[in-house]
């Protein structure tokens, strides 16, 4: 079973005791959080897909650890300018455990792609007639 949510802006997709990394959450290490925008849910190939969100889904979570990503280098510069400028950034993140995903019950269900069926006609309409242009005739020219 897995599921599509939205979590701090981000989707991501979950399933039960996955660890993901999000945008830094402003709960406490430890606590439990909830995630109500369920986009999508997948149960044994019971596919459901809510209309922008599905009604009465969630996930939840444990929150593990706050801390920051690893630095990201941003270097600018001009050539034959002498201009040169070195930034760094560190994303602040937060480390959480999905325990489980709670699927609503109103929404819509998928439902499985249908063969497609053709079907064989006994009677064959027969091919339209197609006019022929008439040939050139040939002048007789003489010089």
């Amino acid at each position: 079973m897995y599921a599509i949510v939205e979590i701090a802006g981000q989707q991501f997709k979950v399933s039960k005791d996955l660890k993901v990394y999000v945008h830094r959450l402003t709960n406490e290490e430890g606590s439990k959080v909830s995630f109500d925008k369920v986009y999508l849910v997948d149960d044994n190939g019971s596919i459901t897909i809510g209309a922008p969100a599905i009604e009465g889904a969630s996930v939840e979570a444990k929150v593990l650890q706050h801390l920051k990503g690893d630095k990201v280098i941003v270097f600018k510069k001009k050539r034959r300018k002498g201009y040169k400028k070195r930034n760094g950034h560190r994303q602040y993140l937060t480390q959480i455990v999905i325990e489980g995903i709670t699927a609503g019950g109103t929404a819509k269900k998928a439902a499985a792609p249908k063969k497609a069926v053709v079907e064989a006609t006994t009677e064959e309409a027969p091919a339209p007639k197609v006019k022929k242009a008439p040939k050139a005739k040939k002048e007789d020219t003489q010089e």
